[in-house]
């Protein structure tokens, strides 16, 4: 299996591929404009934060299945890989820690002005007074927009800072919110009210485009703290400008809307730089959450290896239009499924998904496929009288949830 990895990874990643007699090739220069012409016949592309756009995934040849070595999966084209069948997985929650830690550090680091009085240091000006105006944290209110792996962390360490932590999450309950030792918030613009500082971290996705936005904004406290280390997007700039003038919002932001990809490039947004304490999108970027990435980069990679579908899947679909379950017992012989599979198409029935279990010895199996509508009573009756069949059983589907 060809393995193309267009980003600096772990060399334990590439070791480890190896012993499992990957083909690998290593391209760290590649960018979302060079890769269509670099992905070739490779099966797996792994990516950090090169973009995988449209182009990428209808030049490759045997393209099967792209991995994230991160959590966020934005800078990847999922309709395009959907069209064409291709795997995306992620490695959510190894960057969790992290993460938390930064978004920590902005914290204090936006209430102390660290940056701009070592700016001001290295320029030989010594501003005692002017940055000597701190709040400090103990006591306030922390609000957290998205409560998942990362947001969980955040708030632990900002309950060791003795910080008062108030939550917006879709997912958050009342129980959990007690569990936690946390208070749920009603929506986003009460939490801006109530907080002296706020930090994000939900997915970038449609609904949460410009979540925190002039409304958003227009509702914080004056002189209040604003960390973003989820994904540029999700925030917007131009409010945010605005804010930060207006407000005298403090803002810590390790990411930006369309930031440069790669390791090196020109930052053209100094504006913001001037008037917030930043760092280039390296909240993952610890050895620890370099080594865990790695690790879960192998585990993908052996699973679909071994089984043919990886684990952490995002685009798969969470419901099937399938409506008929027929559940087939059959001896385990050659061309009993490819009969059955025949006598559905005669049928214009469609095969949703199937599986087929081997029981011990090898001498039977059970297929289960679900169907998009029932076969007639015609077809059912033929699969039965096959010497080669056991027992058909149909029945309806009936999906429970969302």
């Amino acid at each position: 299996m060809k393995v193309l990895i267009a980003d600096k990874l772990s060399d334990k990643t590439v070791s480890a591929l190896k012993k499992l007699g990957m083909d690998i090739s290593v391209d760290t220069e590649l960018t979302a404009e060079n890769l269509p012409q670099a992905v070739g016949d490779s099966d797996t592309l792994i990516v950090r934060s090169t973009k995988v756009t449209a182009k990428t995934i209808e030049a490759a040849n045997n393209l099967s299945l792209i991995i994230r070595a991160g959590a966020g999966v934005n800078t990847i084209d999922l309709a395009a890989a959907n069209a064409r069948g291709i795997y995306v997985s992620n490695c959510p929650g190894k960057n969790t820690e992290a993460v938390a830690e930064l978004a920590i550090g902005f914290l204090i680091a936006a209430d102390r002005q660290i940056a701009n009085a070592t700016i001001d240091l290295r320029n030989g000006f010594w501003k005692k007074k002017e940055y000597g105006k701190a709040r400090g944290l103990k006591g306030r209110v922390l609000g957290i927009i998205g409560f998942g792996a990362i947001g969980k962390a955040v708030a632990k360490r900002a309950q060791s800072l003795e910080m008062k932590v108030l939550v917006w999450s879709r997912s958050l309950t009342k129980e959990n919110a007690e569990q936690f030792g946390v208070i749920s918030a009603p929506d986003p613009v009460t939490l801006a009210q109530q907080s002296d500082a706020i930090s994000v971290h939900v997915a970038y996705k449609p609904e949460t485009h410009h979540l925190i936005n002039k409304v958003f904004l227009d509702a914080m406290k004056n002189g209040s703290i604003l960390v973003n280390t989820s994904r540029g997007e999700v925030v917007d700039t131009s409010a945010l400008k605005e804010a930060i003038k207006t407000k005298k919002l403090r803002v810590g932001l390790d990411v930006f809307e369309d930031e440069p990809a790669g390791g090196e490039a020109s930052f053209g947004d100094k504006e913001l730089a001037e008037v917030i304490t930043g760092t280039p999108h390296i909240g993952a970027s610890t050895d620890q959450a370099s080594e865990a990435i790695a690790d879960e980069v192998v585990q993908i990679v052996k699973s679909f290896q071994e089984t043919g579908v990886p684990f952490n899947t995002v685009n798969i679909r969470a419901r099937s239009s399938a409506t008929q379950s027929l559940v087939v017992r059959h001896y385990n012989r050659v061309g009993v499924l490819a009969g059955i599979l025949d006598k559905l198409r005669s049928n214009g029935i469609n095969v949703e998904e199937m599986t087929n279990i081997i029981f011990e010895t090898s001498k039977a199996a059970c297929c289960t496929l679900l169907l998009d509508d029932a076969p007639s009573s015609d077809v059912l009756s033929q699969m039965q009288k096959d010497e080669n069949i056991i027992e058909v059983a149909l029945k309806p589907l009936t999906f429970t949830g969302s």
